[in-house]
């Protein structure tokens, strides 16, 4: 994981089209690395206690009725004591034009003022979101991430073992690749991982005896896809006789991925195994779990039920 995140401002700018009225030194290379919005309201009336300047600031409707509502003077001391602090960008929101002593003190402390012709809560949580994925905590993992019948199923396996292969065969009976050998992970929430893969092999899947081959040129566009949920890991190992694999599947195994607890599966690798196939009914039984229906539990009653009815009989 990455020690310490951060998106430029220039990349935010660029996103939500923010009209630049005052763009400090170096402005589009400010490193923007807290997820949070700050509306600078309790700041306008003089107080900056627990003041996080860190923060894009904000100001809509509210504010700027506040601001007219008194003097000059006063408004020039507080933007003065605000535009002190060290803040990334000032944003204007519903495309209100800037007060002269914003812009005074702007230019005093070289400070970066943008404007948004988006309402003030449109505008801020959209930028939030933004900043939520771009600074969301994540991982690489070796591996495969393929989408199932919607299900991101990340496959893990020692190098070898028939990662790869076994993608090229979900592509081709309709699946879709986002990511082979290398998977980027990202945290979106406290209950769901996101994947994708690194740019600079996106699209690109290693097969030994042939070598790489572009998915989305053999197969087009339908066979990939640039990231998607994970909601299955399943790990492929060689068979092993003294193995004890389950028969059931009435045990809940769940892996740790960035503090997200993922449901995990191990499925044993040997020739004449149709690893598409069981992958597939993996992803399905993962979703008929997740909408309340366990097939394993269902069996379980059933034979409970007729031994029950054979002591009764």
């Amino acid at each position: 994981m990455a020690a310490s995140l951060s998106v430029k401002l220039g990349n935010l700018i660029d996103e939500f089209q923010l009209e630049v009225l005052r763009g400090g030194k170096d402005y589009r290379e400010r490193a923007i690395s807290t997820e949070d919005i700050n509306r600078p309201g309790l700041q306008l009336t003089g107080f900056f206690d627990y003041f996080d300047y860190e923060r894009i600031q904000v100001i809509g409707l509210v504010e700027t009725t506040y601001l007219n509502g008194i003097t000059s003077e006063m408004r020039r001391e507080r933007f003065n004591t605000l535009f002190q602090k060290d803040i990334p960008a000032f944003v204007i929101a519903r495309g209100m034009e800037p007060f002269p002593e914003c812009m005074e003190m702007a230019e005093k402390y070289d400070r970066t003022v943008l404007r948004s012709s988006e309402p003030t809560s449109v505008i801020i949580s959209s930028i939030v979101t933004s900043l939520h994925n771009h600074l969301a905590p994540r991982i690489t993992r070796h591996g495969v991430l393929v989408e199932v019948y919607g299900e991101g199923a990340l496959l893990l396996g020692d190098s070898g073992v028939g990662k790869s292969e076994t993608a090229i065969e979900l592509v081709k009976r309709g699946h879709r690749l986002i990511a082979d050998d290398a998977v980027e992970i990202r945290r979106v929430n406290t209950r769901s991982l996101m994947g994708t893969a690194p740019e600079l092999i996106r699209h690109y899947i290693e097969l030994r005896g042939i070598g790489v081959v572009d998915v989305r040129r053999i197969f087009g566009m339908i066979a990939i896809k640039e990231e998607t949920k994970i909601d299955l890991v399943i790990n492929l190992e060689p068979w092993r006789e003294d193995a004890v694999y389950d028969r059931l599947g009435l045990e809940e195994l769940y892996v740790n991925i960035l503090d997200v607890k993922v449901p995990t599966i191990t499925v044993p690798v040997k020739p004449g195994r149709n690893l598409a196939a069981i992958i597939e009914v993996a992803a399905m039984n993962n979703r008929h779990k997740k909408m309340g229906y366990n097939s394993a539990l269902e069996f379980t009653k059933q034979i409970e039920s007729h031994f029950d009815q054979q002591l009764q009989g």
